[in-house]
């Protein structure tokens, strides 16, 4: 510890964003990093704590108190190879994580927690910036051919370790292009593409083959894979929205957030989408869930020009400050405001959805009820965003004939494991990390005994 009383004398300091009104005219990330002096006095408020539950918080178990004292004494390469060690893409989590590290951290006790989430996408970012990341070779290759279906942080995560360890990893999307949830699902808003692109030119050379546009058990079977394969992991994600089964959910203008999401993501990046447009730009949109989905769809309408936006939430309003004694380290239920709810957009709970009424085949009106009490929301725009139930129902699974596992990664068929939200349910980006990791080295293990 460069300095044992940080935590007391130096206060915290986190990004901040660009303003509202100037960060709603594009579609570009909007916050603004700290300088690297502010990081380094940042850094210097971590107490190195006897029982780091930091650790514990973060599902990839970073090293956080390591890398804030390299940061704190300004070894900026050597707190980037030991982030490296835990987590194959702290750029993705520096920027999309809801940081349950900070949450976990001692000095959130009385709500100032160590900039952990700050401090890891500083280290990465320079560390692109400065040319010290570059390809990971493994010493020699095993001949073991490993197939990936799915290129989210999953698949990805898991085919990058498959290919340290020697092997030769070759990972399928369906979609046109590599990345999955992080390139079609996050807005650009809160994670730029480039992002993608940047570590796929480091995962090629590391020897992990892209397939894009490539759909597993449509334009290519699964006994064609494990013929041409030793192992086959399926990473697909929970892409299973759940749907909002009332009246009236035929009329018009009533979209999954998902099909929402990706048209603006392809339309940002110059792409083609299919279907008709599903623009907010002059409309009353309702958003149907309170996650950061929800949060995404907020963001997106905002930028489009919406007329407005409301979020309607099941769940009874969290209390604004969760009871300490009760819930630290673990993740608090508590009033969250996003960046995106914070660009304008009324926020009402405890609403439950009765029917959508509409004219001429359109949705005009959502009639809810709050609380026992009758609630009608002007909606010509409605967006589900209400979770993922699991995989695909049509997907892939089906077409394996084996179980997802419960516990571990190797399903009931024996050559195929599964990783990721489709194994565990709809999760964080984080946790999808450490699922492809852990399934990497399971794989590992099942290739050594093969």
């Amino acid at each position: 510890m460069t300095n044992p009383t940080g935590f007391l004398d130096i206060a915290r300091h986190d990004r901040a964003y660009r303003p509202v009104e100037e960060r709603l005219k594009h579609w570009a990330e909007f916050v603004e990093p700290l300088p690297e002096t502010e990081v380094r006095l940042q850094a210097e408020r971590c107490m190195d704590c006897g029982v780091p539950f930091c650790h514990s918080g973060c599902p990839v178990n970073n090293y956080i108190p390591d890398w804030n004292d390299l940061v704190s004494r300004g070894e900026w390469r050597a707190a980037l190879e030991r982030l490296h060690r835990t987590n194959n893409f702290p750029e993705f989590t520096g920027r999309v994580c809801p940081a349950p590290c900070e949450a976990a951290c001692t000095l959130n006790i009385d709500d100032n927690p160590v900039t952990i989430k700050t401090i890891e996408c500083e280290i990465v970012d320079r560390g692109f910036r400065e040319g010290w990341i570059g390809p990971v070779f493994s010493p020699r290759g095993s001949g073991k051919r490993v197939a990936i279906v799915g290129s989210g942080p999953a698949g990805l995560a898991c085919a990058q370790q498959l290919a340290r360890m020697g092997h030769a990893p070759t990972v399928f999307e369906k979609n046109d292009r590599i990345g999955g949830l992080l390139r079609y699902g996050i807005p650009d808003f809160k994670m730029e593409k480039a992002l993608i692109d940047r570590r796929m030119i480091q995962m090629e050379a590391e020897g992990v083959i892209f397939r894009p546009g490539v759909e597993v058990g449509t334009a290519i079977s699964v006994d064609r894979l494990m013929d041409d394969y030793h192992v086959l992991v399926l990473a697909g994600g929970a892409e299973q929205p759940r749907d909002l089964p009332v009246e009236g959910r035929d009329l018009g203008g009533i979209h999954f957030a998902m099909d929402y999401l990706v048209q603006q993501n392809r339309r940002v990046a110059g792409l083609p989408f299919a279907g008709a447009p599903i623009l907010a730009t002059g409309r009353h949109v309702v958003v149907i869930g309170g996650g950061d989905t929800g949060s995404d769809c907020i963001g997106t309408a905002n930028r489009q020009g919406a007329a407005s936006v409301t979020q309607i939430e099941i769940m009874p309003r969290p209390p604004e400050r969760e009871a300490k004694g009760l819930v630290w380290p673990y993740w608090p239920v508590k009033l969250r405001t996003s960046s995106s709810q914070e660009e304008g957009a009324a926020r009402e709970f405890s609403v439950k959805t009765l029917r959508v009424e509409g004219e001429n085949g359109q949705a005009r009106a959502l009639i809810c009820e709050q609380d026992g009490t009758p609630l009608s929301l002007q909606a010509d725009l409605v967006l589900l965003a209400m979770g993922f139930t699991g995989p695909r129902e049509d997907g892939i699974v089906g077409k394996t004939d084996a179980q997802l596992p419960r516990a571990g990664y190797q399903t009931s068929r024996p050559g195929i494991f599964a990783c990721g939200d489709m194994r565990r349910g709809q999760s964080l980006v984080v946790w999808a990390i450490r699922e492809g990791r852990e399934c990497a080295e399971a794989v590992d293990r099942f290739l050594a005994a093969d």
